[in-house]
């Protein structure tokens, strides 16, 4: 009583379940928090350092996408840059086997900080050869690519193996926050330095910021396993077992559904990127010209214009996900929300064949983007958490590298066909509206099998989730039965 007393005093509010103060610190990080989510005693740290993490993942990746937009449009052009993506998922037949197979040998932090270190690697070589001056704009991009998908998706599947299905439930805006907040400064921070820097300064720093995100996402690690009981300590850390990603999608109709969902959603954002891209490049062309003595010049103008777009974006998304995924996501759920960015794109397209230009582009990529990576990607993530951890881990790799590079495939041979009969920007959008259409369909497909499996998983007995408050402060029965504590989302 003394305690709850004190805490009252201090401006802590009451745990309506268990009868403890849930943390509500008078900081100001704790106050942009409360908005989004019930953030209970115990929970606040982890909380700040997985959205810390995916802050910094987000911001190396903005800064390490400024470089491949300035290397491969301006080497290359809108087309080149669409044709590369297409061999990204070739390589990923083969990468996401790999790490399936790693990630049954070892346990999840050593998964997660091998894959990380190996991909900093990489940066490093991309470094030298291009101070060397190899040509490295359509490697570089095939890499980007990859590291995008596979990194941050191993990232989300992390915390989709800390959280129980109801934690998940309520912390996962106040991570996506952090994602959204890392992707919009990264981007305004890209867009300044590639102008004033150049390239491999940006790829060094973003090297270093991976490496500091290993050490958080191992300190996190380490406060979960402490919270978890012995047996549950024992399952987190146990590699997975042998079943394969592309396995799990082929004999599990729910996660067949997430793929087919992520290859339209990227179907239709390709496209986008690819008309907004030749919007640019002509752009660049008529300021600067097209010869190999202005390359240095219209490489400095793509870059600053994506990373001012980048800027716009990720700003509108950061506010989208302050001030609007939570409220979303509690009163219409998370399969309903999913609703939302196809029909923002059906629209957008809509308006495109009416009106075609630069402008229209520019803001449709503004709310195509901002929504794709604030509320769209933090209800996505989401559907992961009813899923076993060979399902997080391992399928959603799948799904979020080799079955999002299909979509680049398939909008590869889209721009491929259109550009040998000579496709408007008109026809173009005309293909996005029917291809939105069908993303609608699959979303309406999916919110029946995400009731399913949310039930599914409530009903099987699974192994014990944390209890993050302290051993002493937690209630008797909880600790007995070992069932996480409802939640008011």
């Amino acid at each position: 009583m003394e305690v709850g007393r004190a805490r009252q005093d201090a401006g802590l509010s009451p745990d309506p379940v268990a009868g403890l103060p849930v943390a509500s610190e008078r900081t100001f990080t704790e106050r942009l928090l409360s908005p989004f989510a019930e953030v209970r005693h115990g929970e606040v740290g982890s909380v700040l350092l997985l959205a810390l993490n995916l802050f910094l993942v987000l911001a190396a990746y903005y800064m390490l996408k400024t470089v491949r937009e300035s290397l491969i449009l301006a080497e290359g052009g809108a087309a080149v840059k669409a044709y590369s993506s297409a061999g990204q998922a070739v390589l990923l037949l083969a990468l996401v086997p790999a790490f399936g197979a790693f990630a049954s040998r070892v346990n999840r932090i050593q998964l997660v900080r091998w894959v990380t270190v190996f991909f900093v690697a990489n940066i490093a070589a991309f470094c030298v050869a291009g101070r060397l001056g190899a040509s490295i704009g359509v490697p570089y991009f095939l890499w980007v690519g990859i590291f995008n998908v596979m990194v941050i998706a191993q990232f989300w599947a992390f915390v989709n193996d800390i959280y129980s299905y109801e934690q998940g439930k309520r912390l996962f805006p106040i991570v996506g926050l952090g994602s959204s907040l890392g992707a919009w400064l990264g981007s305004v921070f890209a867009g300044a330095a590639v102008r004033a820097l150049g390239p491999y300064p940006l790829m060094v720093l973003a090297a270093a910021i991976l490496m500091v995100c290993v050490v958080i996402a191992s300190l996190v690690n380490r406060r979960q396993l402490h919270a978890h009981s012995p047996e549950g300590a024992a399952n987190a850390t146990r590699p997975l077992d042998k079943v394969g990603g592309f396995a799990l999608i082929r004999q599990q109709k729910y996660l067949t559904l997430i793929a087919l969902m992520v290859v339209f959603l990227n179907i239709v954002n390709t496209s986008g990127e690819y008309l907004f891209g030749r919007f640019v490049v002509e752009e660049a062309a008529r300021l600067h010209g097209t010869g190999p003595e202005t390359l240095a010049v219209r490489q400095q103008f793509v870059g600053g214009v994506y990373g001012t777009l980048f800027s716009y974006v990720n700003l509108t998304g950061f506010l989208l996900q302050l001030l609007v995924v939570s409220r979303i996501l509690k009163y219409f759920g998370t399969g309903r929300a999913l609703l939302i960015h196809p029909f923002v794109a059906l629209a957008g397209y809509l308006v495109m064949l009416v009106s075609p230009s630069l402008w229209t582009m520019a803001w449709l990529k503004v709310f195509d983007n901002s929504i794709d990576y604030s509320l769209g990607n933090t209800a996505r993530q989401a559907l992961w958490l009813p899923t076993s951890r060979e399902a997080k881990y391992k399928a959603k790799q799948a799904v979020d590298s080799f079955f999002m590079r299909t979509g680049d495939v398939l909008q590869a041979g889209i721009v491929f066909a259109g550009e040998r009969l000579a496709f408007t920007v008109t026809a173009f959008a005309g293909i996005n509206v029917m291809l939105a259409l069908a993303w609608i369909a699959i979303v309406l497909a999916i919110n029946p099998a995400y009731r399913a499996q949310v039930a599914v998983s409530q009903a099987t007995p699974g192994p014990a989730t944390p209890d993050p408050r302290p051993t002493e402060s937690r209630p008797r029965a909880h600790r007995e039965t070992g069932q996480p504590s409802a939640t008011g989302s």
